[in-house]
């Protein structure tokens, strides 16, 4: 497997007078943000100001539409129509694209938030309504989604660019999904073993699931988590340690060969 990723972070995910993340420590150590778009997290002063950030550390912006769910902070599973749902897409990554144009930046990217990631991973009917709004509104963006998914599966059949996502702090189940945070070993505690496991995903294309066997995934970009304690220095661990066991950090298209 090539040792080049992107490393990616949930971002923009304050509101009105909250502070969510760590948005301006962690953005230096990254190459893609997927910044919120108001409905699980965000708002227009915070889409403004974190698509600057993006800016000024010559970071790729992207757009991190969510379920209608402040209160639930985009966590919980909704049913929504297909046609429902490619409307809410659309003006999601639609008002994101706007504040990119007013700095002068171009969106690269669209990653589905929470349990809409989650539930499109598995779901084909969520999957194709996601993949295909994001192409009616661009079709040159890439579609980020759990690797190996339903969903990226989905958006390389309609020809779309893809991104398959690894996650260095998060759990996995040994069929590929993400151990639920309702449930234990959701979490990777430590800097060290979520180092490690990306390092023997990059050099050997697998790392150990939850239950220790082995989860064989491809692996374009790393997300990594702006809301977990001490994020910065965390972000700043990885970056450091994959680099220091000869992996390229480059951003996502360029990962992509686009």
């Amino acid at each position: 497997m090539a040792k080049i990723i992107d490393l990616n972070c949930d971002m923009g995910e304050s509101f009105g007078v909250y502070k969510y993340g760590s948005d301006e420590e962690i953005i230096t150590e990254i190459t893609s943000a997927n910044i919120a778009c108001g409905w699980h997290g965000g708002d227009p002063m915070v889409m403004d100001f974190t698509v600057g950030l993006c800016k000024t550390h010559g970071v790729n912006p992207g757009a991190h539409p969510g379920f209608p769910d402040l209160v639930g902070f985009g966590r919980r599973n909704m049913q929504i129509a297909p046609r429902e749902l490619r409307a809410d897409i659309i003006y999601q990554v639609g008002a994101l694209q706007a504040f990119a144009h007013s700095h002068g930046l171009k969106l690269t990217h669209v990653k589905p938030h929470g349990n809409f990631y989650n539930m499109a991973a598995q779901d084909e009917e969520m999957a194709l309504s996601i993949a295909q709004a994001v192409k009616d509104v661009n079709k040159d963006l890439i579609l980020v989604g759990l690797s190996g998914s339903l969903l990226v599966r989905t958006g390389e059949k309609i020809g779309l660019a893809v991104a398959h996502e690894v996650f260095a702090d998060r759990g996995y189940l040994p069929n590929g999904v993400l151990v639920p945070r309702t449930e234990p070993g959701a979490i990777i505690e430590t800097t060290e073993e979520a180092v490690s496991r990306m390092v023997s995903l990059l050099e050997n294309g697998y790392f150990a699931a939850n239950d220790g066997s082995p989860l064989y995934l491809k692996a374009d970009t790393i997300c990594l988590h702006g809301d977990t304690p001490n994020a910065a220095a965390y972000a700043r661990a990885i970056r450091l340690m994959l680099e220091e066991n000869g992996v390229r950090i480059a951003p996502m298209p360029e990962v992509l060969g686009l």
